[in-house]
């Protein structure tokens, strides 16, 4: 496997963005070969921990309006980079990276810090990881945070909102990541900002993982993830820690799965359930602040 990682100095005095890098490396998958992943931590270390994951094309950086909130409550955050994203190592095959080994590397990434007690935040792909982790590593978490994210089986239709997303990161010649992170919000970013997301990415060769992430949401109840992800799915429906949901009101994307995930899992009853309003798809960027105090909120209940 060969990997591209990002050169240091591209993160240099990106707005915003204080926080010291942390590295673990996590077996690669191919052989004896490991590839080192890049994670955010702060806040107490005893403290009752945050797990932040991302989605595509962003990285942890997305996180950093609910990284403020959640150490200011006293709590700790931790927010890795996916690999391919951030400034985790890339894989320069498209072929290297499946769903499946997105599991195994976030798994591998959750163990060998040992995180436990943990509440997932998760959005996008982050959701699409994150709650796999869930269901099979159910005594790590104590309780989740969905927002704009589901865990798709290719059993029901995709909305055609999805569909124009695939066919257009296949197509256009250069995938435009911060302008993609821009289009997704609800309430715009100056251009500073968008490009903070194209940090990563020097060059089209960096952004394997980026293209290829679209192609792996199972769309199709034959898809190889589709039997994994309807497997998680029977934990999933026996849930009964606290899993809370906190959408944006402007996402075509997600729009609705919150409330398949009220009506599937235990968990959700009796939770304060969140609409976010004037939030895209990277509610994040619109409203950090605001779904910060709500993964706040849901950890002092309890």
């Amino acid at each position: 496997m060969d990997i591209l990682r990002t050169p240091d100095e591209r993160f240099a005095n990106l707005p915003d963005w204080p926080y010291a890098p942390h590295y673990i490396e996590v077996p690669a998958g191919e052989g004896d070969a490991c590839l080192r992943v890049h994670y955010v931590d702060e806040g107490p270390r005893d403290a009752p921990v945050v797990l932040m994951l991302h989605g595509e094309p962003s990285w942890s950086y997305l996180y950093r309006k609910v990284i403020r909130e959640v150490t200011a409550a006293g709590l700790r955050a931790v927010a890795p980079d996916l690999i391919g994203f951030g400034r985790s190592d890339k894989p320069t095959r498209r072929t290297d990276y499946t769903y499946q080994r997105h599991v195994d590397w976030m798994s591998a990434f959750l163990v060998g810090i040992d995180l436990r007690d943990a509440t997932l935040l998760c959005q996008d792909w982050g959701g699409l990881i994150g709650l796999r982790l869930v269901a099979e590593h159910p005594d790590r978490f104590a309780r989740v945070v969905t927002a704009n994210t589901f865990l798709p089986t290719g059993d029901q239709p995709m909305p055609d909102a999805f569909f124009a997303w695939q066919q257009f990161s296949q197509s256009v010649p250069e995938l435009p990541v911060g302008n993609i992170v821009r289009m997704g919000c609800a309430r715009g970013i100056p251009d500073e900002i968008a490009a903070a997301y194209d940090a990563p990415f020097p060059d089209e060769s960096y952004k394997e993982g980026a293209r290829q992430f679209p192609t792996l949401v199972p769309s199709r109840p034959d898809d190889p993830a589709s039997a994994p992800n309807r497997r998680a799915w029977e934990i999933l429906k026996t849930w009964d820690k606290p899993f809370l949901t906190a959408f944006g009101d402007s996402d075509p994307i997600t729009r609705g799965a919150d409330r398949v995930l009220q009506s599937l899992i235990p968990g959700t009853k009796g939770q304060a359930h969140v609409t976010l309003k004037q939030a895209g798809h990277f509610l994040q960027e619109d409203v950090g602040e605001e779904l910060g105090r709500v993964v706040v909120g849901l950890i002092r209940c309890g």
